[in-house]
């Protein structure tokens, strides 16, 4: 057949027609178009691939190693007591991380992890196409470097800009950093819900243990957190926690992971987590612990630094007291007829309705609060801290906040300073009846017996040593004891021994009205173990350190002088006779305290409304405070030694592991002397004395006793009391003579004290100078030498005030048509009253 001559094919130079050649230049016009486009893409992804990657490199690469993390608490001995933090985040390096948590990780978020260089663009394209058929954004590709790029830098906005901006971070920390570092960083850093970020603090706070010993069902439960950590939480929806850590386990073992039998073990295991922490642990201890700390380093760097915070805290000390104090209110609660709130009816209503995260308790509970401190007598270091019955409830911390009536636990301050202006516990004071007008100005009723007696059988004792008006807790025998010290000596006292709290001008402040937080008054009675000197200040933190191990803070130990090691030990002496045999020893017969050497003395503030017990052995002092945030009884015959010296029994119980005691020393500034205690002087042979037996016979007892006296103070005189030799004194005295003061008892039995005085000082609440009153006294007692108020002006008022106006006996009372001159009556005066 012949050859077409049109044939190309037949005929390879012969020229094509015509048509036929444009017909090719036609085709060759799409190609070149989609060369063209393609070329101006890659122009333009070069010019934004230049200009993001110049955006990516003003961050700076080395801050995400400096990520934030919790600053964690230890006890004394190196336990953990709790975090503070912003993120709790506890970073660990790449070996203490479990394979296991790794490969879920890479199976789930970035198959290929290992291989790529920060980007997938397989996976990108595979979004991007999802995303355009969506018409918004639905997927993300990111790799775990974009993912650590993403949260160390807060990129947060749903842009394609920050995307693009995400991916040239990504490029640059995979060009600066290891594959197992940007992995640790991104395991230490990711949030997995519950307030826990990082893998450390997540597998301590959901499972109880360090990372390292994970399962790998656990590493699959936290990896299966990572795409929603909320709404997959186990403690919020374990059922959908545990679906997400299936799936987790069946990519790992798709990958090749976990082989068959790991697989199904992994997948047989049950869910369990640790009951929901509280994220930081509510105590008054760790919450004054966060405040120093934030004092010391500043509020970022305490939060986020990561920083190793030693407390002096002990873990035992503290439990016990917690627990003590615990028992003890509740049993005041469970009292029969008790009417106020309790703390179980309260805390029906807290969980019923809990305030709003972060919004403060606006209103505190009423229920009896107590509050415990204890510390170390060489350091300050605080061993104890129970501000409260309960954080939650109220976070107002009544053992550094709370200033109360310190009561008559502030009598062996009085009596200190007495001691170093002179006297000696030896000396005689009169326990007699004193009218609460020169104790109490503006007060309404009553005598001195009711401010705060420390026993129900309270009773007037006459002549009697200060040794013994603290071990009985004798009230009008320390207001005459403050009396010859004068308020500005017991002021300069207290501030020394560090009581920063106001001291009230008025003579009712030797009897502790004012007043004090009981940090203060446990501070201050370090100065007896401490033979005079206490710590410059109480402190909670010892030393804080680094993530590098470097010491930033440290506390220092000064010491400040309060008083001389002599006055030191003369009260040390007598609060342990107190513990012994006065208004403290039901610790010992009673609550079974075992510790040698210890010292303390109760206090019980007017009314039953404060009740505190103060003690101390050589190692360590504590302090015990009970009532109610706003003042109120507590209940009738609420005495300290049956509410707060139980728990500062078990307190210095639980010392005998950690701070054994021994028994103090006297110092070689003091001598034993024999005194009579009737007289307060030397001893004779004949100080003897009959007594009454209770079957109504007679025996001879001595007045002889060893007191410590100062060396070079001690009494000169001989006793001149017994002089003549034998004297009988047989305590059977009349009510009228001796009245009888019972406030926890029958206070109609207490018979009034006459006003036996010439002038009145400010206001004249009783009417006391009234004519009926001046006209009940004796007409044989003149006006001149009557005991007059007027003669403690400059005792109980302010140094430097104006003086208060004095008036004239008459001058408010002399009734309706009566001159002052009618009125006058002429009285003689009744045997001097000594004080």
């Amino acid at each position: 057949m012949p050859r077409n001559k049109y044939s190309w094919e037949d005929a390879p130079g012969t020229p094509l027609p015509k048509k036929r050649k444009i017909w090719r230049w036609l085709l060759l016009i799409p190609l070149l178009l989609v060369f063209i486009a393609a070329g101006a893409a890659g122009f333009f992804l070069l010019s934004m691939r230049a200009e993001f990657m110049e955006m990516a490199r003003q961050f700076d690469l080395n801050s995400m190693t400096r990520m934030e993390s919790a600053s964690q608490i230890y006890d004394r001995e190196g336990k953990l007591l709790g975090k503070i933090f912003i993120q709790n985040r506890n970073p660990v390096p790449y070996d203490k991380l479990p394979a296991s948590l790794v490969q879920a990780v890479v199976a789930t978020e970035d198959q290929k992890f290992w291989e790529h260089q920060g980007v997938d663009i397989r996976g990108i394209i595979r979004a991007a196409q999802a995303n355009w058929m969506a018409g918004r954004i639905r997927q993300g590709a990111s790799t775990v470097t974009q993912q650590l790029a993403r949260n160390s830098f807060d990129l947060k906005e749903r842009t394609y800009r920050r995307k693009l901006l995400e991916m040239a971070l990504a490029y640059r920390i995979e060009q600066q950093f290891s594959k197992e570092q940007i992995m640790e960083m991104y395991l230490n850093r990711v949030y997995f819900g519950g307030g826990l970020y990082g893998a450390e603090s997540a597998a301590r706070g959901y499972f109880g243990v360090p990372a390292a010993e994970m399962s790998a069902a656990q590493s699959a439960t936290l990896a299966g957190l990572l795409k929603s950590p909320n709404s997959l939480s186990p403690w919020t929806n374990p059922k959908a926690s545990q679906v997400s850590r299936d799936y987790v386990l069946g990519q790992m073992h798709e990958q090749g992971f976990l082989d068959d039998k790991e697989y199904r073990q992994a997948l047989a295991e049950p869910l369990k987590v640790m009951k929901r922490p509280d994220p930081i642990r509510q105590s008054y201890a760790l919450d004054y612990v966060r405040q120093q700390a934030i004092n010391a380093l500043g509020f970022e760097r305490a939060m986020n630094g990561g920083f190793r915070i030693f407390t002096t805290l002990d873990s035992t000390l503290q439990t016990a007291a917690e627990d003590s104090l615990a028992r003890k209110l509740r049993e005041v609660e469970t009292r029969p007829g008790y009417a106020n709130q309790t703390y179980d009816r309260f805390a029906r209503m807290f969980e019923a309705n809990p305030p709003k995260p972060g919004a403060s308790n606006t209103k505190p509970p009423s229920y009896i609060q107590g509050a415990v401190l204890a510390m170390d007598n060489k350091t300050g270091g605080i061993l104890v801290m129970v501000g409260g019955r309960d954080f939650r409830h109220s976070e107002y911390n009544r053992s550094v906040q709370g200033r109360r009536p310190v009561g008559t636990a502030f009598v062996p301050l009085v009596f200190a300073a007495a001691f170093e202006k002179g006297l000696f516990p030896g000396d005689v004071v009169q326990d007699w009846a004193l009218d609460n007008r020169l104790v109490g100005i503006g007060g309404s009723a009553g005598i001195l017996g009711e401010w705060g007696v420390e026993r129900a059988d309270n009773e007037y004792e006459g002549d009697l040593t200060i040794r013994e008006a603290l071990v009985r807790g004798k009230n009008s025998a320390a207001v005459r004891v403050g009396f010859q010290t004068g308020l500005e000596s017991l002021k300069k006292i207290t501030e020394k021994a560090g009581v920063r709290s106001p001291l009230r001008p008025y003579a009712n402040s030797y009897l502790g009205t004012s007043e004090a937080t009981l940090e203060e008054m446990t501070v201050a009675y370090s100065s007896f173990p401490g033979m005079g000197s206490r710590p410059e200040k109480s402190h909670i933190i010892d030393r804080i350190v680094d993530a590098e191990g470097s010491v930033v803070y440290e506390q220092s130990g000064k010491r400040v002088d309060v008083f001389s090691d002599a006055t030191a030990w003369q009260v040390h002496s007598m609060m342990s006779d107190s513990l012994v045999r006065g208004t403290g020893s039901k610790a010992m017969t009673d609550y079974g305290l075992t510790v040698a050497g210890a010292a303390g003395k109760t206090g019980t503030a007017y009314n039953f409304t404060d009740v505190w017990f103060l003690g101390y052995t050589d190692r360590i002092t504590c302090g015990v405070w009970i009532g109610y945030d706003k003042p109120a009884q507590i209940f009738r015959g609420a005495f300290s030694s049956d509410l707060a010296l139980p728990v500062w029994v078990d307190v210095i119980n639980a010392t005998r592991k950690n701070f054994p005691a021994t028994p103090l020393k006297a110092p070689l500034t003091v001598e034993k002397v024999e005194i009579c205690r009737v007289s307060g002087q030397l001893a004779t042979d004949k100080c003897i004395e009959k007594i009454r037996l209770p079957d109504g016979s007679e025996a001879q007892e001595s007045t002889v006793f060893a007191e410590y006296a100062r060396i070079g103070r001690a009494p000169t005189g001989t006793c001149n009391v017994h002089a003549g030799g034998i004297k009988t004194f047989a305590r059977e005295f009349s009510e009228e003579e001796w009245p009888r003061a019972m406030p926890a008892q029958d206070l109609s039995m207490i018979p009034p004290v006459n006003v036996s005085s010439s002038a009145v000082v400010g206001a004249d609440p009783y009417n006391s100078i009234s004519m009926a009153s001046l006209a009940a006294l004796p007409s044989d007692v003149p006006r001149a030498e009557a005991v007059s108020p007027v003669a403690f002006t400059e005792t109980i008022t302010t140094p430097g005030a104006k003086a208060p106006e004095v008036r004239p006996a008459g001058a408010a009372g002399v009734s309706a048509g009566l001159s002052a001159e009618e009125a006058e009556i002429t009285i003689t005066a009744p045997p001097p009253i000594r004080f």
